[in-house]
């Protein structure tokens, strides 16, 4: 018997003699105890979910899943989302077990700094995650849009005798994710698209932090999720039956035209006799004593810390060779769909490298300020057309807004159930799982998202944002009616707060385009970005095509500031700055300032995110360090300080808006050329 004293140096393996368990139950246990001794190490999280879903681990991992540990990123791999992230160290001691690159000393490292084993699972960093899931119901809605890449792309590129896309999405999720708003959403998206690749294990361990479930939630899961149109087996207290969950499994994966739900009573902390079942198993260290009693009730050597039993290694590591095999096997299986559909494999490579084809950017409207005026969410309808014409891995919709989002694509029908080549996603009124599986589909690679709703709703949607953000994921989010230009729908819908907030949230690019133009290569600068999200904020009011005649280009929009209006010669008097619509307001305070002798610089601002990437001699040209400037923006005034300085001022709507027309809004909230004019006078000293 093994004294369980093991060093970081030391191979993660042991001899283990008990009496006589079959190596099943043997490796289960191994799970079990590298949970409690690892949460215990750590000070800190979450041992009884782990221990209870091990055998649910061990029936995925070992029996049902398509993945290769020595190559983590094959892309007809089987998608694993654990959605109660809080029991992060179940995933971890399964990928460390199997034979990804996660050695034990990250284990014995578990919730420290520096490590790979954070206290939720995170994408990138862990070999073997596919996404963040931290704040539950996120990663079960992030499951419905791997899900649902997976089916369009299938249709897009599988042909007859070619299945180059053919793989599953399964989620281990708890009472905590369907408490959550957002699992009701994405699980009636999940059922009305009939994704018949993805199944949930809900593990109905009856307990939450503040006790039993029973003083929170005691609605009939099963029949909730029927009603959506999902395949749902309740197999009861059987989770340490591997083999009734590998049947049930089993009959989940024959159903086709459905996702599935398995509903299984699990134990929390299963074998610590004091803590089994108590709500005290659940977010805390379960403590030496009762780890002791825990051990002796599997017939584990009580003093073994972090052993794996030698037989354990060498059972579950088996899946490194399967793993091998599969991804072998589908690259032969590729070589000869590419033989015989040579473009469509090409196309699928692209898609899958996240590549623009070339020729991505031709043929995009150029708008004349002939024109006139023009809604900056109009003209970005007309832009993603164009783009969606030549990018075909371009995919998205609106929350039940489409017309108003101008977000469709001409030409294509819904992803729907029978069409899952679509590439419209009419995503109804469901803000936050749109957002959350557009991550989804992100993660799963191969597709470029893009979401769209009103710019208030981002309420609604914001911890998917933030987790787009997070995640370094590409989703565009396309949010219209940015201000209280919006007029009569009144304050409930007149965003007012949201720019500044946006702007704080790190890794996130937000561009407010000026007009057409500009709103052309905000998309272009979306699309090119691949190392995370982008929100597009657009009018619903027209705005002038901008005459750059003499003026800066639309294409300086890349730098997140420039001149668009210099100032007549030398030094400006003052810098006027702003973004969207009111861009055109500075413009024409320049004009009026310029009559009482008042030199200004115009300066058009969409994105203090890309401006911020520019070195400091392009930014001190744009704002040159001793001259006040002036800044409007119909939004919060939050912010502006560190663009106009101390001796700057800036317009704004730091309160709520009200239901009038845009004119009026404008003028009440002081949104006007006059304001400004009198209170860039005011900053110069120079009142009349």
């Amino acid at each position: 018997m093994n004294d369980g004293t093991m060093t970081r140096d030391e191979p993660e393996t042991a001899e283990l003699t008990i009496t006589e368990p079959s190596l099943e139950t043997l490796s289960i246990d191994t799970v079990r105890t590298l949970a409690m001794d690892a949460v215990q190490q750590a000070g800190s999280g979450h041992p009884g979910t782990a221990m209870a879903l091990a055998p649910i681990a061990y029936s995925l991992w070992m029996h049902q899943m398509r993945y290769s540990p020595s190559d983590p990123d094959w892309f007809d791999r089987d998608r694993f989302v654990l959605s109660a992230g809080h029991a992060s160290i179940l995933q971890y001691s399964m990928l460390h077990l199997t034979g990804y690159d996660l050695p034990i000393d990250q284990i014995e490292t578990f919730r420290q700094a520096g490590s790979i084993t954070p206290g939720h699972p995170e994408v990138g960093m862990t070999p073997g995650i596919e996404t963040t899931t931290g704040p539950l119901g996120q990663g079960v809605a992030n499951s419905v849009g791997m899900a649902a890449a997976e089916a369009h792309l299938a249709a897009v590129f599988n042909r007859p005798g070619h299945e180059i896309i053919d793989h599953r999405t399964w989620v281990i999720c708890g009472d905590g994710d369907l408490m959550e708003g957002i699992s009701y959403e994405a699980a009636s998206m999940a059922g009305h698209l009939g994704l018949g690749k993805l199944t949930w294990i809900y593990d109905d361990n009856k307990i939450t932090i503040d006790g039993d479930t029973s003083i929170t939630f005691t609605e009939d899961v099963q029949g909730r999720f029927e009603s959506m149109g999902w395949h749902v087996q309740n197999i009861g207290d059987t989770a340490n039956d591997v083999a009734t969950v590998d049947a049930a499994i089993a009959a989940a994966t024959a159903v086709e035209d459905r996702p599935s739900l398995i509903i299984v009573q699990t134990h929390i902390g299963f074998g610590a006799p004091n803590k089994q079942d108590t709500a005290s198993a659940h977010g805390e260290p379960l403590g030496d004593d009762e780890i002791t009693l825990a051990k002796r009730s599997y017939g584990w050597p009580e003093d073994a810390r972090f052993m794996v039993p030698e037989q354990v290694a060498e059972h579950m590591a088996t899946r490194v060779a399967a793993g091998r095999e599969h991804v072998a096997d589908w690259k032969e299986r590729f070589q000869h769909y590419r033989a015989e559909h040579q473009e469509a494999a090409a196309a699928l490579e692209q898609w899958i490298a996240g590549e623009l084809p070339e020729g991505w950017d031709e043929g995009l409207p150029a708008f004349d300020p002939a024109d006139g005026s023009i809604a900056t969410r109009a003209a970005s309808g007309k832009v993603l057309g164009a783009l969606a014409a030549n990018v075909e891995s371009l995919v998205g919709g609106s929350a039940d807004l489409s017309g108003s989002n101008k977000t469709l694509i001409a030409g294509s029908p819904d992803f729907a159930a029978r069409t899952p080549e679509g590439r419209n996603l009419r995503w109804g009124v469901r803000e936050h799982a749109m957002c959350a599986i557009s991550n989804g589909i992100a993660l799963h690679g191969g597709l470029r998202p893009y979401a769209a709703t009103f710019f208030i709703f981002t309420d609604y949607a914001r911890p998917a944002i933030r987790l787009a953000s997070l995640m370094h994921q590409p989703v565009i989010f396309v949010m219209t009616h940015d201000s209280i230009g919006l007029g009569a729908d009144g304050p409930t819908h007149q965003p007012v707060e949201h720019l500044a907030s946006f702007r704080a949230m790190p890794g996130i690019n937000m561009i407010r385009p000026a007009d057409a133009n500009e709103t052309a290569v905000a998309w272009q600068v979306a699309l090119e970005r691949s190392n995370g999200p982008t929100i597009l904020v657009l009018t619903r009011q027209g705005v002038p095509i901008l005459d750059r005649t003499g003026m800066g280009a639309a294409e300086e929009l890349r730098r997140g500031a420039y001149v668009l209006a210099r100032e007549n010669g030398g030094a400006p008097d003052v810098v006027l700055v702003s973004s969207g619509s009111e861009v055109q307001i500075a413009l024409e305070a320049r004009d009026e300032l310029a009559s009482d002798g008042i030199d200004a610089r115009v300066v058009s601002f969409p994105s203090w995110d890309l401006f911020r990437e520019q070195d400091a001699t392009y930014r001190d040209s744009v704002f040159p360090r001793d001259v006040p400037a002036v800044a409007i923006e119909a939004g919060s005034t939050l912010g502006w300080s560190e663009w106009v300085g101390r001796d700057g001022a800036a317009l704004g709507v730091d309160r709520f808006g009200q239901s009038g027309s845009q004119a009026d809004n404008y003028r009440d909230y002081g949104l006007t050329t006059e304001n400004l004019v009198r209170a860039t006078r005011t900053v110069l000293g120079r009142d009349k």
